[in-house]
């Protein structure tokens, strides 16, 4: 007999397809940002100012990694590198304007794609699967020890 934990991992791996959705299911074609990218820009959005140490913390991904990333969004003009506001010697990160009109254009269309999947869910239903993810999500990162902030 398959457990409800296999159930869980399934359908995990099926929802892992659809990201970000558009209309007919697959990845947004008018968005604007990679999914590091908006994963990293959402981070900084929400902790404010943070060095390659501090992100390579929050991630669990390797310092190498995290340059490669921090360098495409600074190109992009989304992130502006800063002194240390306390005096340390790491530059910060932290967002610009740009920045944060991308990012917001970008969960707007995300957040119309799942509206219009969960159209026919009453709103009680909605607000059950949210705080199962939130909770599901906030358990894999005690076990991971690394937290993510929240709004």
């Amino acid at each position: 007999m398959v457990g409800a934990t296999h159930e869980v991992e399934y359908e995990q791996m099926l929802l892992s397809r659809y990201s970000f959705l558009n209309q007919k299911g697959g990845r947004r074609k008018d968005g604007v940002l990679e999914r590091s990218a908006y994963i990293l820009l959402s981070r900084i959005r929400l902790q404010g100012p943070m060095s390659i140490g501090e992100l390579s913390d929050a991630f669990g991904l390797d310092a190498s990694t995290l340059n490669r990333q921090t360098a495409a969004v600074l190109r992009a003009g989304f992130v502006e590198r800063m002194a240390d506001p306390e005096g340390g010697m790491a530059r910060k990160f932290r967002i610009t304007d740009e920045g944060a009109r991308v990012l917001d254009e970008e969960r707007e269309g995300i957040v119309r794609s799942l509206d219009r999947v969960m159209a026919d869910w009453p709103e009680e239903e909605i607000a059950a699967f949210a705080a199962c993810l939130r909770r599901f999500n906030s358990d894999i990162e005690r076990l991971a020890g690394r937290p993510w902030p929240r709004l």
